[in-house]
């Protein structure tokens, strides 16, 4: 009989969680802060699955997390969705320190997944997924999104 406190953990996204992080959803950055050393949690957009084994960010180039990263790159993401909540540990490493063809000045960063936990506590399930909207203008902000998807997945 299994102990109901240890739980499976994965080395890659499913087939499940690559669809759901295509959609947007709300993703949670943790990373080690540079200076203090304890966690900087960040919530971040424009993030994509490359792959069943990576995942690629953008965010500001002058932002806490790429300092954090240029420090230690070990970085946790927390997804909540498809029932569940999922830690996903892995090693970040910046690719593009400014993105080409981006209206912004934003850093491409991959990370490689090493382990994926399933975090939501015994006897639960998540019913309703996290939704956010954009508030600035609707128009811009698609025309930014198509800037920075097409350029984070080249």
């Amino acid at each position: 009989m299994m102990n109901l406190a240890e739980k499976e953990t994965m080395t890659t996204l499913s087939n499940e969680l690559q669809e759901y992080l295509k959609e947007e959803p709300l993703v949670i950055l943790t990373t080690m802060d540079k200076e203090t050393k304890e966690p900087n949690i960040a919530a971040i957009s424009w993030v994509k699955p490359v792959n069943e084994k990576a995942i690629r960010f953008a965010v500001t180039n002058n932002s806490r997390i790429v300092n954090n990263i240029q420090t230690n790159e070990k970085v946790v993401f927390t997804v909540i969705g498809l029932e569940n909540v999922f830690a996903i540990y892995g090693t970040a490493k910046i690719l593009e320190e400014t993105m080409e063809n981006v209206s912004l000045k934003l850093a491409k960063i991959e990370v490689e997944i090493d382990e994926i936990f399933e975090s939501m506590f015994w006897g639960a399930k998540i019913e309703q997924n996290p939704t956010y909207v954009k508030t600035y203008n609707p128009d811009a902000a698609k025309k930014l999104d198509h800037e920075v998807y097409t350029a984070l997945l080249k």
